[in-house]
C-alpha cells in the first residue's frame, strides 16, 4: 500500500500519518518526489482498512500496490534513484564505468590497472579480495591485504571502491574499505545476508542471480530496501540457459524491462555475461544503447596471467576502445562518460 500525500501537505501533516500508520504496527518508508511526498506501508495489513488513512489530512489517495516488489517499484518511487558510491553518482545523465581485476594479485597489477582504468573514465575500481570460485582448488582472493591494496590504489586516484562480501561476518570488514559493497550472483538470494545489508550504510550492488527471474531479482532488492537501506544499485551478468556458445546469456532486455518496474539504477556487466573478451565490447554497446546506467568490465594488464578469469578479461588496448565507442553511443543518447584523469 502506499498513501501519497498533496502537494501541499506540510511536515506537520506528514508526520502524523505516519504515526497512525505506525500505531497499525506497519513499517513506513518515505520517499520526497518532485511533486509529492510518498509513504510506503509494508508489514501485516490484516484487519486494516486502507481506506482509514485517506480521510486524513494531507492526503491526496491511498493505493494498493500492484507488484509484491513495493519499494523497488516505481509505483512507490516514481522519479529514478541516483545512488551515491562515494562521489560517483549512479543512475543519473552520467554512466557509471567500474572497471579493474577480477581479483586483487598484488600492488603493481592493481595500481597499474587503476592507473589506466582511471585515465579512460572509470570512476569505480572493481577487483575482488574473497572469491567465490566453483572450484575450492581455484585462487580464492587475497582477503583483508588485497582490500588494502585496492583501497590505497583507488585514494592515489579519486576513485571510489566497489568488491563483494560474501557472508555476514564480512561486512565491517569490506566496508572499511569498499565504497559500494557487490552481493554477487550466487548469494543474490542469501536472505540473511541482504536482510543485515539493509541496515549497513553503504550502497548496496546486487548481481542478478544464475537463474533467476526479474521477479526474483527485485525481490532480493526488496530486502534490502525493507531493512532500510535505499541504495541499492542492480546489476545485469548474464543468467544460465542451454546455450554453450558464451559463459551465460546476457539478459539484455531486463534493461529497459527494469526501468518500467523499478526506480532502481542498473548496471549491465557484460564481463560475466558472456565469458569471452571477443564479445565484451559488442555487449558493452548494446548495453548503453539499452538504456544501463553503466558497465562494469574486467580489465587485466597481461590478462593471459590473470589468477582469475583471465578469458574474460580485457587488455588496456581493448578497454580504451571499448570506452570511446561507448562514449559516442552515450552521447548519443543524453548521457556521458567522464574524461579521464593523469595522474
Amino acid at each position: 500500500m502506499i498513501v501519497i500525500c498533496k502537494s501541499s501537505a506540510i511536515e506537520s501533516q506528514i508526520k502524523a500519518i505516519e504515526a497512525e500508520i505506525g500505531k497499525h504496527g506497519l513499517q513506513v518508508h518515505r520517499s520526497d518526489g518532485v511533486a509529492h511526498t510518498i509513504l510506503g506501508v509494508v508489514g501485516d495489513r490484516s484487519g486494516v482498512d486502507p481506506q482509514s488513512f485517506a480521510t486524513m489530512p494531507g492526503v491526496r489517495e491511498v493505493l494498493q500496490v500492484s507488484t509484491p516488489f513495493k519499494l523497488a517499484s516505481r509505483e512507490f518511487h516514481p522519479d529514478d534513484t541516483v545512488v551515491y558510491v562515494g562521489d560517483v553518482k549512479v543512475g543519473g545523465t552520467e554512466l557509471a564505468v567500474m572497471a579493474g581485476p577480477c581479483a586483487v594479485e598484488g600492488v603493481e597489477q592493481i595500481e597499474t590497472t587503476a592507473q589506466f582504468v582511471s585515465s579512460h573514465g572509470a570512476r569505480i575500481l572493481r577487483g575482488g579480495a574473497f572469491k567465490p570460485r566453483t572450484s575450492p582448488y581455484s585462487f580464492q582472493g587475497l582477503g583483508e591485504e588485497g582490500l588494502k591494496m585496492m583501497r590505497s590504489a583507488a585514494d592515489e586516484l579519486n576513485l571510489a571502491v566497489v568488491t563483494e562480501v560474501m557472508t555476514i561476518d564480512q561486512i565491517p570488514l569490506v566496508s572499511k574499505y569498499a565504497d559500494l559493497l557487490q552481493v554477487g550472483a550466487r548469494n543474490m538470494q542469501n536472505f540473511p545476508l541482504l536482510t543485515e545489508l539493509g541496515k549497513a550504510n553503504k550502497p548496496i550492488f546486487l548481481k542478478r542471480g544464475l537463474s533467476a527471474t526479474i521477479k526474483d531479482w527485485l525481490m532480493s532488492a526488496e530486502y534490502i530496501l525493507s531493512s532500510g537501506n535505499a541504495q541499492v544499485i542492480l546489476c545485469e551478468r548474464g543468467i544460465r540457459t542451454f546455450e554453450t556458445a558464451t559463459r551465460n546469456t546476457l539478459d539484455l532486455s531486463a534493461v529497459p524491462v527494469v526501468k518500467q518496474l523499478s526506480h532502481l539504477p542498473i548496471i549491465v556487466d557484460p564481463s560475466h555475461g558472456v565469458g569471452d573478451r571477443r564479445y565484451i565490447a559488442a555487449m558493452a554497446r548494446a548495453a548503453v544503447a539499452a538504456g544501463a546506467d553503466g558497465i562494469m568490465v574486467e580489465v587485466h594488464p597481461d590478462p593471459a596471467r590473470a589468477l582469475s578469469d583471465g578469458p574474460q578479461s580485457l587488455t588496456f588496448e581493448q578497454f580504451a576502445a571499448l570506452i570511446n565507442r561507448c562514449r559516442i553511443i552515450g552521447t548519443t543518447l543524453g548521457r556521458r562518460i567522464p574524461k579521464g584523469t593523469d595522474r
